[in-house]
């Protein structure tokens, strides 16, 4: 059991909120004024962990923080501090984080693909009537858009990308992958299988560290940036220069960006698939 000084303990959740706050901040600003960012608000929309829950600090599993009491649910009071009662949140989440690890370990074992292209976010539009981020301009025309996909086809293997896809696009779509497939499909060059390493993250919290879970929200954040950079929309106003994955250098472009983000997950699934398995041991042990 890791003991945490005060001044240690409280260092850290201050760090914590004030990195948060970077991002917390603008978007409650926005939504206060009705407004919507099709990049920056994305993290807080389509993923279920609320501003107020991602502020909140948690030190993770086995550890004591000194000299603090009553520090929230899942809590207990020790003669020496505060420390999470890991056991009942296991015996709670349990299943929930025997299911990461088993979709973490699988994903990590397989090589990365890197020729998809980014062109889920075309397949979204493939001749829809409303697209998804209707505030915002295509930088080509439905036929041009409808070529792209046509000629280069589409080879998306992660189940909540696809199930964004418009009915004429599923079928072009090479794989067809389900919930129940998820654990075969899911390949760690998939810029939304390094996304959800932010939800497998906050899933785990309390249980990983408030840090863990920052950590895997900055990645996610800059890899939603050249998402939507690579995809048909047109964000120059927003200062997001275009990733033209309909030409050859474009395509390079991206490959080069996956590449880095698949080099930077992997640091992250690792973490979050060791805590997983020390939470498992400790539970076969208990």
């Amino acid at each position: 059991m890791e003991v945490l000084e005060p001044e240690v303990w409280r260092a850290r959740a201050e760090a914590h909120r004030q990195r948060v706050e970077v991002w917390a901040a603008p978007h409650l600003a926005r939504r206060a004024r009705g407004e919507a960012h099709p990049v920056e608000d994305f993290l807080f929309t389509y993923y279920g962990h609320r501003p107020a829950k991602l502020r909140r600090w948690h030190p993770g599993a086995g550890v004591v923080l000194k000299g603090a009491r009553d520090f929230g649910r899942d809590y207990l009071d020790t003669p020496e501090g505060a420390t999470l009662d890991t056991g009942t949140v296991m015996d709670r989440r349990g299943p929930t984080v025997e299911w990461i690890a088993r979709l973490l370990s699988a994903t990590a074992a397989r090589p990365a693909y890197l020729g998809c292209f980014g062109l889920h976010e075309w397949a979204m539009v493939y001749k829809a009537a409303e697209v998804r981020h209707g505030a915002w301009p295509l930088r080509l025309s439905d036929e041009e858009i409808a070529e792209v996909v046509e000629q280069r086809g589409v080879r998306c293997g992660h189940f909540d990308a696809f199930r964004f896809f418009t009915p004429e696009a599923r079928p072009l779509n090479v794989l067809q992958p389900t919930r129940q497939s998820q654990h075969e499909l899911e390949q760690p060059g998939c810029l939304h299988a390094n996304m959800d390493l932010y939800k497998w993250a906050y899933k785990l919290s309390p249980l990983v560290s408030g840090e863990l879970v920052t950590d895997c929200f900055m990645l996610a954040r800059d890899i939603r940036a050249v998402d939507m950079r690579a995809s048909p929309y047109d964000l120059g106003s927003l200062g997001y220069r275009a990733i033209r994955i309909e030409t050859p250098e474009g395509r390079a472009e991206y490959a080069t960006e996956q590449r880095g983000f698949a080099e930077r997950a992997r640091h992250q699934r690792q973490r979050l698939l060791d805590a997983c398995e020390r939470l498992l041991a400790d539970t076969r042990r208990s």
